[in-house]
């Protein structure tokens, strides 16, 4: 192994470290948000509970998928909106069903 090899797995080492760290700091600062989420789930969902959760998890995919689309977002519109509605629905009967 040469100087080079060491100083990019030093590097390498580092930034894993760095990731690792800023994941556990991230836990440490959401997870108490979490406890009202939780006992909100404690005693069951109804259908009109579950379309908040459904539309958010819906909308965030959604942003998910176009981002991902990059310049054919546009012409993938059609079928985004058409699949959101289905999606939507899916998700929200899932959620209650499940919860």
């Amino acid at each position: 192994m040469g100087a080079d090899n060491r100083g990019e797995l030093k590097l390498l080492a580092v930034a894993i470290l760095v990731a690792m760290l800023l994941l556990v700091v991230i836990i440490a600062v959401f997870l108490p948000a979490t406890v009202p989420v939780l006992e909100a789930m404690g005693e069951g969902m109804s259908i009109k509970q579950a379309v908040p959760w459904g539309f958010g998890v819906t909308v965030a995919l959604f942003i998910v998928f176009a981002v991902v689309a990059g310049d054919g977002l546009i012409g993938e519109l059609q079928f985004m909106l058409g699949s959101f509605f289905s999606f939507f629905l899916i998700l929200t009967l899932l959620i209650a069903w499940v919860f």
